[in-house]
């Protein structure tokens, strides 16, 4: 058994590109830039490192998402890791690593300002503190020669 699940979070590094394919399926591609983490032997500071991954959507949601997005909008991503590989005209062959997506999620509003953190739909009013009465357990006067053992 194996398994394919691929979630990453970065921004998109360009526009996506919506495509529609003869019998009308839509197709969206788009980059996202997810950094990485090193620490630098020589200076023993830490650095980022960016890895760009090519994303694609497909179907209706396509269209759809593709109004949301644009460059630099941050997106969390689930999907699966699709190899490609293809001749060029000139007889070479390429191949890529992508994602096809399955889950977006926007993480970034449409005016580019990070999205507001989870609101209640209610506020809860405060309890008014009452206290208990102590717990005062009743003793009984019990002598050792009264205890059978």
């Amino acid at each position: 058994m194996s398994i394919n699940k691929v979630c990453i979070t970065g921004n998109l590094t360009r526009d996506p590109e919506l495509r529609e394919t003869a019998s009308g399926f839509q197709v969206l591609n788009f980059g996202v830039a997810v950094n990485d983490r090193h620490k630098n032997q020589q200076t023993q500071q830490w650095e980022d490192y960016a890895n760009f991954v090519d994303c694609t959507m497909f179907g209706n949601r396509a269209a759809s998402v593709s109004r949301f997005l644009g460059k630099g909008s941050k997106v969390a991503i689930e999907g699966k890791l699709r190899w490609s590989q293809w001749e060029t005209q000139d007889g070479g062959k390429r191949s890529k690593l992508e994602v096809v997506v399955d889950e977006i999620e926007f993480m970034t509003s449409r005016d580019g300002g990070q999205q507001p953190q989870y609101q209640p739909q209610y506020q809860q009013q405060p309890q008014q503190y009452q206290p208990q009465p102590q717990y005062q357990p009743q003793t009984a006067d019990v002598y050792d020669d009264e205890i059978p053992f």
